[in-house]
């Protein structure tokens, strides 16, 4: 049995010097839809032709190349975070909370690769 609960999506963040130019790259090459623009956040999200997989662009100066970090979506994730650090998880800093949208804590695995857990926090369309 897993130590924490995910749900099923997954999001595969990359950084990228033009959100909007990337989306668009994205678009034409491969087909993804775009989800959201949030110019505020610096984040663009794009629906891929995978179900519940989608790509986060996060707008960077200075993008570093293969700088992927995959993101797991999680009902709880105070819960899943108090979980994790309890049996020694390192985190990066503490949750980043984006009042109404999401909720994110990065974590690396034991080769120090980084790895994010996601709450949504945008209400569901009745």
């Amino acid at each position: 049995m897993a130590l924490i609960a995910l749900d099923q999506t997954i999001t595969i963040a990359l950084s990228v010097k033009d959100r909007h130019r990337s989306a668009d790259w994205y678009r034409e090459v491969l087909g993804f839809e775009t989800i959201v623009h949030i110019d505020d956040a610096g984040w663009s999200e794009l629906q891929t032709n995978t179900q519940n997989v989608t790509l986060g662009l996060g707008e960077h100066v200075e993008p570093v190349p293969g700088n992927c970090v995959p993101v797991f979506g999680t009902a709880d994730l105070d819960n899943a975070r108090a979980s994790m650090e309890k049996i020694g998880i390192r985190f990066d800093g503490p949750t980043v909370v984006i009042e109404g949208m999401v909720k994110t804590a990065t974590f690396y695995d034991p080769d120090g690769n980084a790895l994010m857990l996601a709450e949504n926090l945008m209400a569901s369309p009745s």
